[in-house]
């Protein structure tokens, strides 16, 4: 570690959400605070965000305000954020936002690293909107002097480090919040209510449950509270658990670690449970690209033009590819 990095005391780390790219964000939050250990570091985020930062090793502050309403408010934040004096900025949320935020904190702004332009530490690659984020944010950190063995080739950058939430919420509570002490399954069937064509037919999802019911495995559906008319048509078709918008962060960090398989949709929860560990099945449209933003971890990944054309059988068949050695009294007990 250089002088100068050690020298950086006051650090602000920009992200903004959304849930899916905040969990792939804690793998640079770690090497942030990896690299500046005596640091103070604040996390400028928004609300969502708050407790799940506030319990996670990597920052002594956090400032949830970060994306105001109206000029007044922008200014606002902008004058505390001048004031805070802060020697280094690591944005990674690289928006058109956060880019606003650098020039605003003009004529005089810390060192910044991102890509707004002017920055003292930009992420000098072209093609950076190609890479996937894992690796796009550690090239980031490399350009910035912190991570000189940064993993850039695709697919070697590995998913966020959730070990501390599990440590936080301890052995019993997902079992408590599941209602379950039996081998379970996650089925996440939502997404942004603005993006349903990342959305598998909820009626495949509850074929998908009845068939893993039948090898044993209790089911339980997972998501925000808009999503329980999505967990009610699948106990329409299958006994289920719905803890649909009963469930936060950490909570459903705890049930991922403990799964014995997840499927869902492209949405945040999905990435939260990849990464805690759960071998998970993740089903993409052609509205996003897997390469860009998949989750990492015991992953695969069906994707379909239009998910209307995905069968519940491919889905079989990529769990058990997945999850090859399910012990054979579990794939012969029926409910």
């Amino acid at each position: 570690m250089s002088r100068k990095t050690r020298e950086i005391r006051k650090i602000l780390v920009i992200k903004l959400g959304a849930l899916g790219d905040f969990v792939q964000a804690l793998a640079a939050m770690k090497h942030i605070r990896e690299a500046h250990p005596g640091a103070h570091i604040t996390l400028l985020t928004t609300p969502p965000f708050e407790a799940l930062a506030r319990a996670s090793p990597y920052f002594n502050s956090i400032a949830p305000d970060g994306r105001p309403a109206g000029i007044g408010e922008t200014m606002s934040m902008i004058s505390r954020l001048r004031a805070a004096k802060y020697d280094r900025v690591y944005d990674l949320q690289t928006s058109s936002r956060s880019n606003l935020y650098f020039q605003l904190l003009r004529p005089f702004p810390p060192e910044w690293s991102g890509v707004a332009v002017g920055c003292n530490l930009p992420q000098r690659n072209r093609d950076r909107g190609r890479m996937h984020t894992l690796e796009r944010q550690a090239e980031q950190l490399k350009d910035a002097g912190i991570w000189p063995d940064a993993p850039l080739t695709p697919g070697s950058a590995p998913p966020a480090d959730l070990s501390w939430i599990i440590k936080k919420t301890g052995a019993a509570r997902p079992m408590t919040s599941a209602g379950t002490s039996r081998p379970y399954a996650l089925l996440v069937p939502g997404t942004s209510a603005h993006r349903p064509e990342k959305r598998w037919p909820v009626e495949r999802f509850a074929e998908l449950g009845q068939h893993l019911r039948e090898r044993g495995l209790d089911i339980l559906v997972v998501g925000g509270p808009q999503e329980s008319a999505l967990a009610m048509a699948i106990q329409r078709k299958v006994q289920a658990r719905d803890l649909t918008g009963r469930t936060d962060f950490a909570q459903v960090a705890a049930l991922g670690a403990r799964a014995t398989i997840a499927v869902g949709n492209d949405t945040g929860p999905v990435h939260l449970i990849a990464a805690a560990g759960a071998p998970t099945l993740v089903l993409f449209s052609a509205a996003s690209d897997p390469a860009l933003c998949g989750p990492r971890g015991h992953v695969a990944v069906l994707q379909a033009e239009d998910l209307n054309a995905l069968a519940v059988s491919d889905a079989i068949a990529a769990i058990n590819r997945l999850v090859p050695q399910m012990p054979a009294d579990l794939l012969r007990r029926t409910p």
